[in-house]
């Protein structure tokens, strides 16, 4: 099998694991951007951002006063931004494959603000993804069934006692953990039994054992007095969920092509009975498809922006509001905004970003982070080509930029061709 070059594996390794290459990173070696990536180092210029403060709910507003309803949803906006903005940051500066790794949890484990409308759970969510993002699924997988945006999102707070409510148990099981085919109907109702008593409070989950079924349940062909804990514990136990688990973050990380039995034999080892994510991302690089031409991936529209942003020296809460205002809408017009996941399955990938629609917004939006950028520097194809850390172009993308004399939309047309959108 041919090979991408030492330069190319380096660009690769950027762009899965982070959000494309910082000025200067693609004149790394592989085994120093390997350990700057995936090594033990703690990301401090993204800790050195504060998360934002002043994210709770606003006061419940009568249902009849619709001057108080408009005021609080606006309130809800504007912190949802906040939080928007201040993650998108995160990703421009980060150094580590920390964040990027919460960004792929958040679309795994997606829950939306749409429904649960509260900014403080998010973080929350957000923080509890980060801070166990390379570190042992099964520690991630017991801290979401508990969390308290999960919760709302699929209506855990109301399961109770004697009225079980089924969808956070199916999605944990379908979505989570170990994928269709690996459980049957009655582990769904058996396992939301597992899940009752937790209610929502003004601010966290809480456990109210008055509410807990504490009567034995048969889930996944093992029986107990089983909690949330003890079902969390019974998915990951299952011989599926390891498959599951490696085959969702190779389809993101690495390729569209699933795994071969072997390759998922030598994955499923580095994972390990603690289902270790870092081991298992490094075994990954060192498979063969990791260096393969064929393993290319359509970049999501958040990961395309901010490899755009951190390419130009872009902060996006240093940009004037209306900028930000853009950006956004940018985000959202492409079809992806943090927090805002489509559903409980996340968002699509591959070829479902490249429709004609998402093309223009792109480059309405490549146009307009272009022209906020310091782009002196640049005069040809070749100066943009180093600016956005690809290689060089197809003839045909040759063509496009030829006679293009603005700096900005050279910038703009080149962030839109493939060998940028696409995560060669």
């Amino acid at each position: 099998m041919t090979e991408i070059s030492e330069r190319a594996v380096v660009r690769r390794l950027n762009d899965r694991f982070g959000f494309g290459p910082a000025p200067g990173d693609l004149e790394a070696g592989v085994d120093a951007t390997v350990r700057r990536l995936l090594g033990p180092l703690t990301d401090a210029a993204a800790a050195a951002l504060s998360p934002p403060t002043g994210l709770e709910p606003p006061t419940a507003a009568k249902k009849q006063d619709k001057d108080a309803k408009k005021a609080a949803n606006k309130q809800r906006a504007a912190q949802e931004r906040k939080l928007t903005l201040w993650w998108l940051d995160r990703m421009v500066v980060s150094r580590t494959a920390g964040e990027r790794l919460t960004w792929f949890w958040h679309g795994h484990f997606a829950t939306s603000n749409q429904k649960v409308r509260n900014a403080a759970w998010m973080l929350a969510q957000n923080q509890t993804q980060r801070r166990l993002a390379l570190g042992r699924f099964g520690d991630l997988a017991q801290a979401m069934i508990v969390d308290s945006a999960t919760i709302r999102w699929l209506d855990g707070q109301k399961n109770r006692k004697g009225s079980p409510n089924e969808n956070l148990a199916r999605e944990f099981m379908e979505l989570f953990t170990l994928g269709i085919g690996h459980y049957q109907e009655a582990d769904v109702a058996q396992a939301a039994r597992c899940l009752t008593g937790w209610v929502l409070r003004k601010d966290v989950a809480t456990f109210q054992r008055k509410r807990f079924d504490s009567g034995t349940k048969t889930v996944l062909g093992k029986t107990g007095d089983f909690d949330a804990k003890g079902f969390a514990n019974l998915t990951l136990a299952q011989p599926a969920s390891a498959g599951f688990v490696i085959g969702r973050l190779w389809f993101r990380l690495v390729s569209a092509t699933p795994p071969d039995a072997a390759t998922v034999a030598r994955l499923s080892a580095a994972y390990g009975v603690n289902r270790d994510v870092r081991s298992l991302l490094m075994a990954m690089v060192g498979e063969a498809a990791f260096k393969d031409p064929e393993s290319s991936l359509v970049k999501q529209p958040v990961e395309w922006a901010v490899g755009l942003l951190r390419a130009l020296r872009l902060r996006p809460s240093k940009l004037e509001e209306k900028e930000q205002t853009k950006l956004l809408a940018g985000l959202r017009g492409m079809g992806q905004l943090p927090y805002r996941p489509p559903s409980v399955g996340g968002w699509p990938a591959g070829a479902s970003w490249l429709t004609t629609s998402a093309g223009v917004t792109r480059l309405q939006l490549a146009q307009q982070l272009a022209k906020k950028a310091e782009l002196s520097a640049v005069k040809n194809e070749e100066d943009v080509a180093a600016l956005l850390g690809v290689d060089g172009w197809s003839e045909r993308t040759k063509t496009a930029l030829a006679g293009l004399k603005d700096p900005a939309q050279l910038v703009a047309v080149a962030a839109c061709s493939p060998e940028y959108v696409v995560s060669g």
